[in-house]
């Protein structure tokens, strides 16, 4: 017969060992989490709250349910393929509906909203709600009609495409904004959706721009800090120190300082083409134009990324061991052979890590492409801006960012599929 002993250890006080540990660890655990929740709590507000807020913009459509929810009901048996108008109920429903909405301010909101998917229906829903009161009037004390009555008022409510909008915009959720943010539109008797004429395409054009220059950007930053943060690594201390003081000397700067600065260079009557024409490389009448246009927008946005270019660069280079080198060449390698197979591959995660940062910034940039850009250099975000401060469509605006943070998403998985964030440095 045997019997198993178990053994416990205690603490000083008589406590059990692992109870005190998992007590002490889950304290930690706490401590570290408060720390931690300001972080947390920024995110959530400076970060999560306006992406939702941005989802639920880019597909609300409450404002047609709210505004007229007795039309709303009658035109619910209405066929909207077909030919025929509403009935009498749904134009009468509709008087009521405006009538009140006039008297809440509401029926320019909402005429101002159908306008997005119908030219025309701003003025119709601004006139009619302003006159609906006295149709009304009119209608009950001569026993009218309210169909003839709106019809002869404005031909438009006489028009099929109006009511099928109002149908059509009916529901609280529509998916409308995300097909014009992409070139698209649905037919009002089929609700088919099909890509717009080429004339009429214009976020697919100014997404493609977008990530374009964005690449080309990328690439400049690339070209100019490698053989820059190179430089900086292989200095002593104290003159790389220096140097790296005046590669962040830009982040000391206003953003908008540093862009005004760049209209001053590159303008035709500016600096740098005063300076070619004073040493005869250019003519008075052969000035370049650098400014206003994409090579504008180029330039600026190349000059203020680059410390994002360099900083990951100069951390990982930092940490590559000159012995490296020596040691190839004292095998055999030619000098230029040893850095492309041994330091440059080391040098990959840096270059990762800048060529992300500096892509992901560039796509969504507003302010420098809106002052130097002009008209081909633009980005998209400044179409997004456009619609927020002065179409104020805010719903399409919602759309374009969604779609445009979609991308990035969808940049950042392709990225890991293909490099690998794993393989991503910053020292």
């Amino acid at each position: 017969m045997s019997s198993t002993t178990t053994f416990q250890l205690l603490t000083a006080d008589g406590r059990a060992l692992k109870a005190v540990l998992k007590k002490h660890k889950a304290r930690r655990k706490r401590k570290a989490f408060l720390l931690v929740t300001p972080l947390l709590a920024f995110v959530i507000v400076g970060f999560c709250l306006p992406i939702l807020d941005m989802l639920r913009r880019s597909t609300n459509n409450h404002i047609v349910e709210k505004t007229l929810p007795r039309t709303v009901l009658a035109l619910k048996e209405w066929d909207a393929g077909g030919t025929t108008l509403p009935n009498e109920p749904a134009f009468a429903s509709l008087a009521q509906d405006l009538v009140i909405a006039q008297h809440h301010r509401r029926a320019t909101q909402l005429g101002q909203r159908l306008n997005y998917e119908f030219s025309g229906l701003a003025s119709l829903f601004r006139r009619s709600g302003r006159h609906m009161e006295e149709l009304v009037n009119e209608v009950r004390s001569t026993r009218g009609s309210y169909k003839e009555t709106l019809i002869a008022f404005d031909a438009r409510w006489g028009e099929t495409d109006s009511w099928r909008v109002l149908k059509r915009f009916s529901d609280t959720l529509v998916a409308d904004y995300y097909w014009a943010a992409l070139d698209m539109r649905r037919d009002l008797r089929s609700n088919e959706v099909s890509l717009r004429p080429s004339k009429e395409r214009i976020y697919l054009r100014l997404f493609g721009r977008t990530v374009v220059i964005s690449l080309g950007i990328t690439l400049a930053t690339l070209l100019l800090g490698f053989p820059l943060a190179l430089w900086i690594a292989r200095l002593p201390s104290g003159q790389g120190n220096l140097l790296l003081v005046m590669v962040l000397l830009p982040f000391w700067t206003s953003l908008l300082v540093r862009t005004t600065s760049w209209i001053v260079l590159l303008q035709q009557q500016g600096v740098i083409n005063d300076l070619l024409v004073a040493v005869g490389i250019l003519s008075e009448e052969g000035r370049l134009r650098m400014i206003y246009n994409t090579t504008g927008t180029v330039i600026a946005m190349t000059h203020i990324l680059l410390p994002f270019m360099v900083l990951p660069l100069y951390s990982v280079m930092k940490t590559i061991s000159p012995s490296y080198m020596r040691a190839a060449v004292s095998l055999g390698a030619h000098p230029i052979s040893a850095f492309w197979k041994v330091y440059f591959p080391s040098t990959v995660p840096g270059i990762g890590a800048g060529a992300i940062m500096v892509f992901i910034l560039s796509i969504g940039y507003y302010i420098t492409p809106e002052l130097v850009g002009g008209r081909t250099g633009v980005f998209i975000s400044n179409r997004i801006a456009y619609h927020i401060s002065s179409s104020l469509n805010w719903g399409l605006a919602a759309a374009l960012g969604v779609a445009l943070l979609g991308f990035v998403i969808a940049i950042y998985w392709l990225y890991d599929k293909i490099v690998g964030i794993d393989n991503i440095r910053l020292g």
